[in-house]
């Protein structure tokens, strides 16, 4: 069951500092450095003596092939994958719902009865005068985005795994651009908006804060913006369950002469938590490099020495008009640059976190941020994709109880999930088919193990709006997981 927050707060009273150790990417630094960030000469690629990156891809479950439940995906030919659950779509398990689309970041919980509780984004963009909620109580009538709440049933059956829907409801309303966010280790999924509109827009709220879903919620819950966590472009969050402090992404392009960046956030409860008790919000700097950018010139294994400065005002009365408002403060004390943050998830004594669009060659870094005292810590370079054909545009991303590395891709190509061992060696789990003059489905996003590790959910995001033509969906995927790293 998730973990009662009295229960939280007694161990993080009683907890000694010692951290829980999730299984290391360490591998992927000494890889990047024994390849020589993997370059070569080869002449069995098209244009002799051109620089192509060499990444070991191996395939230890299969070759990719049309799943037979879901021949719009192909996934190693040893796995499972079913559809649970369709967006735009009325339910097949709730009786008057229309699932909403724009299926996007997700978690997975256990529920008493043995059951697994998935949270669901939506990261529907409708303006203001063309949204409708799709549940009551709306933060705002003319927020057209928020998150349902899905009870998944695992079993076993004729001696395999059998994973069925058996429930399906919205649990909060009147949001917009739900697009990622992080489970808590008290038993709750913290809902991000990435848009900070406003009554400027045409909406009756300000848009760009958290929300917090329980997972005992049985209906919409009641929409609280958390403000003092910040009004900006939010992304993911991960939450140290040492400390109840809540690490936040920004998803801001750094484009040069154009936008500075995005910035690594983190909030410091008044109460751990209790996150509507307030709080204190920081951004990361790196030490005597005032502004630095980590988008570009990095190695992975590179460290830099990190601290936290204060935001004075983590809701600006401009946000609404400048996106950028709260990461600009930060920046003006001398907060360090990232390009598009997403993913993060806690591990390893820290938190990582995904860059989609840094590095030299703009497809994606993964850092990992370890603090040392309450004010300072160290950001590592843990990888870097060299070119597309790597990685491109890593988004979602979750470790897996095996030690491997699940990232969904947020590319201008083939989407892919894609698993990472400790090794650097790139697994593709699953593939979106996108023929020539066809239409891309979406992004994959919303990777989650079910707590025993046997099922991998995830998404495929479809149409972000009212009316949309490409359903989303939330698939299961299961198989032989020990025959490879993932």
């Amino acid at each position: 069951m998730p973990m009662d927050r009295r229960v939280f707060i007694r161990k993080l009273v009683a907890a000694g500092g010692g951290a829980v150790l999730t299984p290391s990417l360490a591998g992927l630094i000494a890889h990047n450095r024994a390849s020589g960030l993997g370059f070569a000469n080869h002449p069995s690629l098209p244009g002799v003596g051109r620089k192509a990156r060499l990444t070991p891809v191996i395939k230890p479950y299969g070759e990719l092939a049309p799943a037979a439940d879901c021949p719009e995906l192909e996934i190693p030919e040893s796995f499972t994958c079913v559809r649970l659950s369709s967006g735009g779509q009325p339910s097949t398990v709730r009786d008057g719902l229309t699932v909403p689309n724009a299926f996007d970041g997700m978690a997975s919980f256990p529920l008493p009865n043995g059951n697994v509780r998935l949270i669901r984004n939506h990261e529907m963009v409708d303006d203001a005068d063309e949204a409708v909620p799709f549940g009551d109580p709306a933060y705002d009538p003319r927020g057209p985005g928020g998150t349902t709440s899905l009870e998944v049933r695992v079993s076993e059956r004729d001696g395999d795994v059998a994973v069925e829907l058996v429930d399906e409801f919205v649990s909060l309303a009147g949001t917009r651009q739900n697009c990622a966010g992080g489970p808590t280790p008290w038993g709750s999924w913290l809902s991000c908006e990435e848009v900070t509109s406003g009554p400027e827009d045409g909406f009756e709220q300000p848009h760009g804060y958290v929300f917090e879903v329980p997972v005992d919620a049985r209906g919409p819950v009641d929409p609280v913006p958390l403000k003092d966590m910040g009004r900006f472009v939010h992304e993911a969050v991960a939450v140290d369950p040492e400390t109840g402090i809540v690490y936040e992404t920004e998803d801001a392009y750094y484009i040069p002469d154009r936008l500075p960046g995005a910035g690594f956030f983190r909030f410091i409860p008044n109460e751990p938590g209790v996150l509507a008790a307030g709080g204190r919000l920081q951004m990361m700097a790196v030490d005597g490099r005032p502004g630095y950018l980590t988008a570009r010139g990095q190695t992975a294994g590179d460290t830099h020495r990190v601290h936290w400065v204060d935001i004075d005002d983590p809701d600006p009365p401009n946000a609404g008009s400048d996106p950028l408002a709260v990461f600009r403060q930060g920046v003006a004390k001398g907060a360090a640059r990232f390009a598009r943050l997403e993913g993060a998830f806690h591990g390893d004594g820290g938190i990582y976190v995904v860059s989609t669009s840094g590095g030299d060659a703009t497809c994606g870094q993964v850092f990992h941020y370890r603090p040392e005292t309450a004010d300072t810590g160290v950001l590592t370079v843990v990888f870097e994709s060299p070119s597309a054909d790597v990685l491109e545009a890593p988004d979602n991303i979750v470790l897996s109880p095996r030690g491997g590395l699940v990232m969904c891709e947020d590319g201008s190509g083939e989407q892919f999930v894609r698993g990472l061992s400790r090794e650097g060696q790139i697994v593709n789990m699953v593939r979106a088919p996108h023929p020539e003059g066809t239409r891309q489905p979406g992004e994959f996003a919303g990777s989650c193990f079910s707590p025993d590790g046997r099922v991998l959910f995830f998404n495929v995001q479809g149409s972000r709006t009212l009316g949309g033509s490409r359903a989303s969906a939330t698939y299961a995927l299961w198989g032989p997981w020990e025959d490879g790293p993932i």
